[in-house]
């Protein structure tokens, strides 16, 4: 099985090469990358565009992104992965043959934050505890899926924040994910910006909010307040 690597991306200038340089050995194998741009205002797209097998231009949003490079995919697995994270070189592997072995099918990553302080090594682990006992996953942990249970659950729901957890509790309720230990490396750009401790209060509270209820977009803003 072949995966398409589906790249949103806005404003990444900084760190797309580094996202999409490790992917050219996928692409070798036979799989395919495709950075969805939401309309950035730096070189993001020059610098894209030789690294994938597709770029595309679309309104910015990133459930709306992924959204477009699902439906322009090749093939039976998608892999959605931020534009500021390196993955693991047998990334494709762990994902082709976990799904076939397992039987499951979709899953997520473990994630490890770029930061090299202690405490990013506790909200690291934290995460993907909270994630394996849950069974819910954030974009930050790469999920994959196969494409035929993506269409079929409509895709993201193109709301402005929380597309993710959305898209987990739907996908829990047709099969448990596959976890993977091994992890990919994200920015821990937020927290090291804004401070480790409000942004780990925020994202808690933006997450509680979503749960009782409170709109995706009401929540944006106080999300596009803490951007990096």
């Amino acid at each position: 099985m072949h995966i398409s690597i589906i790249i949103p991306c806005l404003n990444e200038a900084e760190h797309i090469e580094a996202t999409l340089e490790p992917l050219q050995a996928f692409r070798q194998r036979g799989h395919e990358v495709i950075v969805c741009d939401g309309g950035s205002r730096d070189n993001t797209c020059q610098l894209a565009a030789p690294l994938a097998d597709r770029l595309i231009s679309t309104e910015a949003g990133r459930a709306r992104q992924m959204n477009a490079g699902a439906r322009a995919a090749s093939h039976k697995i998608l892999w959605f992965v931020h534009g500021d994270t390196q993955v693991p070189a047998n990334a494709d592997q762990l994902i082709t043959q976990g799904l076939q072995t397992s039987g499951r099918q979709w899953g997520r990553f473990n994630v490890r934050l770029s930061g090299r302080q202690a405490v990013f090594r506790l909200i690291e682990r934290l995460m993907n505890i909270r994630s394996c006992i849950s069974r819910i996953a954030t974009g930050d942990q790469g999920i994959f899926v196969y494409q035929s249970l993506f269409e079929a659950l409509g895709g993201y729901e193109e709301i402005p924040l929380m597309e993710d957890i959305s898209l987990s509790k739907k996908l829990k309720k047709i099969s448990p994910p596959l976890c993977i230990s091994r992890p990919l490396t994200t920015s821990s750009r937020r927290w090291e910006k804004h401070g480790v401790i409000p942004t780990v209060l925020l994202m808690w509270r933006l997450r509680l909010a979503y749960f009782l209820g409170t709109p995706a977009d009401r929540l944006a803003k106080a999300y596009r307040n803490n951007e990096p």
